[in-house]
């Protein structure tokens, strides 16, 4: 175990320059011990990891050791650099060379450091050059960093995989000390933190001397976070020395007990909107945070039609122009906002100036990323972040509950350290082959030394080679799959220069759906429900998921960018609108933005039922909620499944709360499903929401129950996951779009080429015919493997619904009812509702819910 170091021992004097000293003294601070921790950690030449809350002064400590060397070296550098300028013909910039890289996962968040960084060094006069390096960057000023690079370079994941895959990556990064790694703990969750691990493993080759500086919000296991900042060698677990920050304030965190009637189901919150504008309206600036982009538009859009004060609030999330949110983040920094709605496009570090509350609309669905939000509000360590968190229905009150009361523990439920993916190593093997020719031996020895490929087996590695040089056995006869080739002394290089070109056009690992551009016009003339003529141009609003437009018909209104507007016509990747009134939109439905329930609240939400006592701290509407449920059926216990049936309105229902989350829950709708077809109980469809799944049919499932036609233990038994799961998986879309993913990253299906993109329609066709043609004759192909891979833990969810099949076996209780429980009335609700959009949805809700309380109520 790496040792921690909670503070250091040393003086400022000791470790700041007398110019450091005085900077930080003329500003009336003095450096926290956590800086200074790093400082003496960079001059014994050790890599560190930093675990520290929001306003710690994170990013002044990673870049202080690169700024004190610097600081001295750098003049003695160019000082020197002058004597050989003649001989060489190099300037005298190039002489020193890259001393540090600095990754970030936002665009935003590195511009943001180097504006930030860029004050001391002015302040200090010191002679370091700072650059940024991202997809926005103009294309000559990339160049000029490659020939003649800053002190400094920040930059992101994509941009150092393209860097490393130029055949002048050695030379650029020979002269490397240091590597920052911002938000680590965001990074290393995803396929992005594959690739970079993979990045990683290289520089340590090109620069054995670099060292690395890992910045990370608190995690539920730094040890293996500080394994990802040291390369691993000769399979023994090697980790960089931890530094906790102290002294921070708690949060304040506080649940809005409305005063309204709670809803049992929905996830708009309207019975709280004129609660959250008082919020805004009683503070300075305030951070409203939602869980996807379309119920951000839906509550910007209610908030401003209610905002008779004129108060300045503004709408944040991804698919809004740039310059949009650009300038929404300037107004932001300039204390111009009383609030903005937004999504987890505002949850990294980013300092938006004096926030001084977070407003989580809905579930907060973990406990490290609500401390993530909440850390947007008090940018400083002594004073307590304020939040309220604003359940949108009953089920959510006690989510919020337990995510209150982990908070208070300072308990953490981040992810564990993900094992590589195969798509993105066979991404990064074609960069290698682009930059310079590999020997297979050597590039195997130096993925391993990556934390997340310390694993990897041989036989895995030479399938990904194989399969970036073939396609695989299935495809070999295609010679378009050959990408690279062997030459005479054994090294692979690519195949031809559009090999490399494609690599280059599409490097990455997010794959987002297909995204038109939507601008706004002025439609001239058209009744309603139909189009006029429409003059071309207008002004760019954003991006919006090709799949919901195609939804559309000219005339429908949808909100977008924070108003209500009409869908005109689709021209090539171009959607015109123009502005509407109705006051019944459609809201746009966006694939991004939504999270799962992590498995550490789902198990304290388990324990909270199971615990009586517990109820008191409760919302009285909740808990005559869980004491109703007592009496109609009972309440979940902790390592119990609770499954209920009953009749109602011709047709049997079946609900069970497993409380696993919507992923988890759909694979296990459906694998029930298909089981409860082969018992003859003939059922109709199923719906999950987070914490249960309901199954309806035309038999009666509490007779079949009851007559031991159906065995509890054997539905459910975790068997389900062999060849029922393997027939479905046949069939399943979801299956075929999760390959798809993986081809993309891959880079067996390029989306992008010289002068055109190809449309969804084209991807569509050339994955699934690749899919079709793995299954049937190379079932164990690598891409096929990463596939399964990812579905374990992501489409499917997979690996969590195998271990509640294990925590449940024996272990079901069931309840024959005459009508439904008070706990089924929320995923009950949930039945057709998934065509009804904006203030609609909401009126049909509570129509419907109103009649299955009365039910539910007996």
């Amino acid at each position: 175990m790496p040792p921690r170091i909670l503070q250091t021992s040393a003086e400022p004097a000791a470790l700041l320059p007398a110019r450091f000293q005085a900077w930080f003294a003329a500003r009336g601070w003095s450096p926290r011990p956590h800086q200074l921790a790093l400082l003496e950690k960079a001059r014994e030449d050790a890599s560190a990891l930093l675990i520290a809350p929001t306003g710690a002064g994170k990013t002044l400590a990673g870049f202080l050791p690169t700024l004190v060397e610097l600081s001295t070296e750098v003049a003695e550098r160019k000082a020197g650099a002058k004597q050989s300028l003649v001989s060489t013909g190099r300037s005298v910039q190039r002489a020193g060379g890259l001393h540090t890289l600095y990754i970030s996962p936002l665009k935003a968040l590195a511009v943001d450091i180097a504006r930030n960084l860029e004050r001391p060094i002015a302040e200090m006069a010191l002679p370091i050059k700072v650059e940024t390096r991202t997809g926005d960057t103009p294309v000559s000023r990339r160049q000029r960093q490659r020939r003649y690079p800053p002190d400094v370079l920040l930059t992101t994941p994509e941009q150092l995989a393209l860097l490393l895959s130029s055949d002048d990556a050695p030379f650029l990064f020979s002269s490397l000390k240091r590597i920052v790694l911002d938000e680590l703990h965001a990074l290393v969750t995803s396929k992005r933190g594959d690739l970079l691990s993979l990045g990683l493993a290289r520089l340590w080759r090109l620069a054995p001397q670099m060292r690395a500086i890992g910045l990370s919000a608190t995690v539920a296991e730094p040890d293996q976070l500080a394994r990802f900042l040291v390369p691993q060698l000769g399979g023994q677990e090697r980790a960089a020395d931890i530094v906790i920050a102290g002294g921070a304030a708690p949060p304040e965190v506080e649940m809005l007990d409305t005063r309204e009637r709670l809803p049992w189901a929905g996830h708009s919150a309207r019975h709280a909107l004129p609660e959250i504008y008082e919020l805004i309206k009683a503070n300075k600036t305030t951070l409203v945070f939602v869980n996807t982009r379309s119920q951000a538009e839906m509550l910007f859009q209610n908030l401003w039609s209610m905002n008779d004060d004129g108060l300045a609030i503004a709408l944040h999330h991804g698919s809004l122009d740039v310059a949009q949110r650009r300038k929404v983040e300037d107004a932001m920094s300039a204390g111009r906002l009383r609030g903005v709605v937004c999504t987890s496009s505002l949850d990294l570090g980013v300092d938006w100036g004096d926030v001084d509350l977070v407003v989580n609309i809905g579930a907060p669905k973990g406990s490290s990323r609500l401390m993530q939000r909440i850390g947007r509000a008090n940018h400083r360590l002594d004073e307590a972040s304020r939040a309220v968190l604003v359940p949108a229905n009953r089920f959510e009150v006690l989510e919020c509950r337990v995510a209150i009361d982990a908070i208070a523990e300072n308990a953490q439920d981040t992810p564990p350290l993900r094992t590589g993916g195969l798509d993105v190593l066979a991404q990064h093997v074609l960069g290698c082959a682009c930059g310079e020719p590999f020997l297979s031996d050597e590039l195997y020895a130096e993925i391993r030394t990556a934390a997340p490929y310390a694993d990897l087996s041989r036989q895995d590695f030479d399938d990904v080679v194989d399969f970036v040089a073939s396609g695989g056995y299935a495809l070999k006869t295609y010679e378009r799959f050959a990408r690279i080739k062997q030459d005479k002394e054994g090294r692979w290089r690519v195949a031809n220069p559009k090999v490399r070109q494609s690599y280059r056009m599409n490097v990455g690992t997010i794959v987002e759906d297909d995204m038109l551009k939507v601008r706004l016009v002025r439609s001239r003339g058209g009744a309603s429900g139909s189009t006029g003529v429409i003059a071309r141009g207008g002004r760019l609003l954003g991006e919006i998921e090709e799949a919901f437009i195609e939804g559309l018909s000219p005339g429908d209104t949808f909100v977008f960018s924070g108003e209500v507007v009409r869908y005109e016509t689709l021209v090539e990747d171009q959607v015109y609108v123009s502005r509407a009134h109705d006051k019944d939109p459609k809201v746009p439905s966006y694939m991004g933005g939504k999270f799962p329930l992590s498995t550490y609240l789902a198990e304290r939400v388990r324990r909270l039922l199971d615990d009586g006592r517990a109820w008191g701290g409760l919302p009285e509407q909740v808990r005559d909620w869980l004491s109703l449920q007592k009496d109609v059926s009972q309440v979940p216990a902790v390592r119990e499944l609770l499954v209920e049936s009953f009749p109602r309105a011709n047709k049997h229902y079946l609900v069970c709360y497993p409380f696993e989350g919507r992923l988890a829950h759909q694979t296990l709708g459906m694998l029930l499903t298909r089981r409860l077809e082969r018992a003859r109980a003939r059922p109709l469809g199923f719906v999950a929401n987070e914490y249960a799944v309901v199954i309806w049919g035309l038999g009666d499932l509490s007779f079949m129950i009851r007559d031991d036609r159906i065995d509890l233990n054997a539905l459910f038994d975790p068997d389900m996951l062999g060849d029922d799961l393997e027939a479905w998986l046949a069939e399943s879309a979801l299956m075929k779009r999760t390959f798809r993913n993986c081809a993309i990253i891959s880079g067996l299906i390029a989306r992008r080429h010289t002068g055109e993109e190809k449309t969804r329609r084209q991807v569509l066709f050339s994955t699934d015919l690749v899919y079709d043609v793995l299954r049937k004759h190379q079932a164990d192909h690598v891409l096929l493997r990463a596939a399964r891979a990812d579905a374990a833990t992501g489409l499917l969810d997979l690996r969590r619904l195998s271990d509640m099949l294990m925590r449940i076996h024996g272990r079901i209780t069931h309840r024959e009812l005459d009508h439904v429980s008070p706990l089924a009335v929320p995923v009950m609700l949930e039945i057709g509702r998934e065509s009804v959009y904006g203030e609609a949805a909401d009126e049909l809700l509570a129509e419907a819910a109103d009649e299955l309380v009365k039910e539910a109520m007996g």
